[in-house]
């Protein structure tokens, strides 16, 4: 029997922002789906991409458990096709000072944003190295070149990703394998609302497109380029952080996401 079916894409973190933009794109190329996030409204993400022609699986899972992302993966095995595209991008911020957050809660930030993470790429890219093709691109930020005071923990967890893209792409240098890592700035989406920061200055202030943000994003893993810094402001931002000593970054940083620090 002839195989005709279009090109599988995984998409986590897909109901809403940077994600569902990226599974948008995705259809737009020709890309069937299986996306993946924590909430419910996964369901209505899937029926708004199947009106552009893709067949789109939703599964709604805690992608910080192991059992979450098992669950996922076994939802891209009953599909019985190859994964051409991973894009890992769920993750969740956090605000507020650190000795003042509840463990349950940075422990979340922690098991989303790197345990699901790494546990999601290793599956799928020990796959994709079986088969010598595949590209996964990895959600950073340009928080991870910072120390994040009031936001210590997702800014760690953010350092982690950016480090661990390079070195897994160093690590499929010799397959065709890549591996890109997406590093946006502030974006217009829900992360800040989510993360307890709207009374500061940078959850007021303007934000990036998470559309223009996914383009950058999902180009640059198709080019197979490793790393790409969304917007101008940001790559200035970024270029400063490698030459500014941590201490004066984590105050400029305090500036910005300390409680109250926006207009009242």
């Amino acid at each position: 029997m002839a195989y005709v079916s279009k090109p599988l894409a995984v998409v986590t973190g897909a109901s809403t922002g940077i994600g569902r933009e990226l599974a948008r794109i995705a259809a737009e190329r020709g890309y069937d789906l299986v996306i993946a996030a924590d909430e419910a409204r996964i369901e209505e993400t899937a029926r708004q991409l199947q009106q552009q022609g893709a067949a789109v699986v939703a599964v709604q899972a805690n992608l910080s458990t192991i059992e979450g992302v098992d669950q996922l993966y076994e939802a891209v095995q009953a599909t019985g096709r190859p994964v051409e595209l991973l894009m890992a991008n769920a993750g969740l911020g956090l605000g507020h000072a650190f000795l003042d957050q509840h463990v349950e809660a940075w422990r979340h930030v922690v098991d989303t944003n790197i345990t699901g993470t790494v546990y999601l790429i290793q599956k799928i890219g020990l796959d994709m190295r079986a088969r010598n093709t595949g590209r996964i691109l990895i959600t950073g930020s340009i928080a991870g070149f910072m120390p994040g005071s009031f936001q210590a923990v997702y800014n760690g967890t953010k350092a982690f990703l950016n480090s661990f893209s390079f070195a897994l792409r160093n690590e499929l240098k010799d397959t065709d394998v890549t591996v890109t890592c997406l590093m946006p700035g502030a974006t217009d989406t829900e992360f800040f609302a989510r993360a307890g920061m709207l009374d500061t200055k940078v959850g007021q202030d303007e934000k990036d497109d998470p559309a223009e943000v996914a383009a950058t994003g999902f180009d640059a893993m198709m080019k197979g380029e490793g790393d790409v810094v969304s917007g101008w402001k940001n790559k200035l931002q970024t270029a400063a952080a490698n030459v500014m000593p941590a201490g004066m970054l984590a105050e400029q940083h305090r500036k910005m996401a300390e409680p109250g620090s926006g207009k009242q």
